[in-house]
């Protein structure tokens, strides 16, 4: 099996709630994790992205994965105080 390494988006958000931060993979729908620190958060979600690529992979013979890039404008924000 060959090892690949892949970059991902991964928005730490912290949770009051929860007192900790939720990591979300935002190129991996619905891949999240948390964690009390940004360190556990980071160290939870990498397991995340390793379990859901080997759920989206497993028995996928015919499975294929293409990088996109998409050129969109996105308009800008403005603040009114």
């Amino acid at each position: 099996m060959s090892r690949k390494k892949f970059d991902y988006l991964i928005k730490l958000t912290y949770d009051k709630d929860y007192k900790g931060y939720v990591a979300d993979v935002v190129n991996l729908y619905g891949c999240m994790s948390q964690g009390k620190t940004k360190k556990e958060a980071l160290a939870n979600v990498n397991k995340a992205i390793q379990a859901y690529m080997r759920t989206v992979t497993k028995g996928g013979r015919n499975t294929e994965f293409t990088k996109k890039t998409v050129d969109i404008t996105i308009p800008s924000l403005s603040v009114h105080a």
